[in-house]
C-alpha cells in the first residue's frame, strides 16, 4: 500500500501518515507535489488518498491531478480519507465518483474532523484544547478504521446515496463556483509584506512571486491556505479581510 495526499496546513498529511503507521509502518506516503508519487502509485495496487474537502468538493489542484493521471487508476483499490472542519456529507464520495470514472475500485471512505485551517474567517475557530481533542478523536477513528479494514469490513463514510445528497444540498450546489476553477482572489497586503519569499516557496501552484521586494499573486490559487497560515507578517488573506488565527498541524503535535 502507498499513501498519497494533498495537504495545505498539514491535516490531510497527518491523517494519511497516521493511517499508514497503524496499517503497516513500512508503507510510505507521498504528496501529489512530489515527482515520485506517480511511480509509486503505478507500482502499488492498494492506495490510500487523503485530502481536505473544500465546500464539500475536491480542491481544484487534486481534481486536475486525478484527471491528468487518469491512466493510473484502472483497477487500483483505493481507500479515501477526507478531512474537514465540520461536516461534508460525501467528502470521500465526491472523489470516489471521479476515480471510478477511470476504473478505480473504491474500498472504503473515512471522514475526519480536524482543526479549522481557514485562517481569515471566525467560523469554526476553536480553543486550543478543543483542537487537541479533535486530533485525539481522529487518531481513535483512524485506529478503528484500520482494524475494520484488517477484518474485511472497511468503513464507507461518504460513499452512499444519502451522503451524496447531503453533500450536494448541504454545500456543493451553493458553492460550486468556489472550486470549479482556480481563484484570483488571494490578497497580498503590500504594506505588511516584507518580501521574505516564504509564500512563493510554499505555493503548490507556483501562483506567487516576489517582485521588487513584495509578493504578488496570480489567478491560480487553489485555496489551500498554506501561504496564509505561514506568512510571518499575516499579510495574506483570501476569504476574509484579516487573519484571525494561523493554523498549522504542528501546533498540536
Amino acid at each position: 500500500m502507498v499513501g498519497i495526499y494533498f495537504s495545505g496546513t498539514g491535516n490531510s498529511k497527518y491523517c494519511v501518515c497516521k493511517f499508514l503507521e497503524e496499517y503497516d509502518s513500512r508503507c510510505p506516503a507521498f504528496s501529489i507535489e512530489q515527482d515520485e508519487a506517480v511511480a509509486q502509485m503505478k507500482n502499488n495496487r492498494e492506495i490510500v488518498i487523503s485530502y481536505p474537502v473544500q465546500f464539500s468538493n475536491i480542491p481544484k489542484i487534486l481534481r486536475d491531478y486525478i484527471i491528468a493521471n487518469r491512466q493510473i487508476w484502472n483497477e487500483k483499490r483505493i481507500f479515501i480519507i477526507a478531512t474537514m472542519g465540520l461536516f461534508s456529507g460525501d467528502g470521500a464520495g465526491i472523489l470516489a465518483r471521479l476515480l471510478k470514472k477511470y476504473g478505480a475500485v473504491i474500498t472504503g471512505g473515512l471522514h475526519l474532523i480536524m482543526p479549522d485551517s481557514i485562517s481569515d474567517e471566525k467560523v469554526l475557530k476553536r480553543k486550543y484544547e478543543k483542537n487537541l481533542e479533535l486530533i485525539r478523536n481522529a487518531d481513535a477513528k483512524i485506529h478503528k478504521a484500520v482494524m475494520q479494514i484488517k477484518n474485511g469490513k472497511p468503513p464507507r463514510e461518504g460513499l452512499g446515496i444519502w451522503s451524496h445528497a447531503a453533500g450536494l444540498f448541504g454545500q456543493r450546489l451553493y458553492f460550486y463556483r468556489k472550486t470549479k476553477s482556480y481563484t484570483d482572489k488571494l490578497n497580498m497586503n503590500q504594506k505588511k509584506c516584507i518580501g521574505c519569499g516564504l509564500c512563493e516557496k510554499l505555493c503548490p501552484m507556483k501562483n506567487i512571486r516576489v517582485v521588487n521586494g513584495t509578493a504578488v499573486s496570480g489567478n491560480k490559487c487553489t485555496m489551500c491556505y498554506r501561504c496564509i497560515s505561514k506568512c510571518p507578517q499575516q499579510a495574506i488573506t483570501l476569504l476574509g479581510k484579516k487573519v484571525i488565527e494561523q493554523h498549522d498541524i504542528n501546533k498540536y503535535l
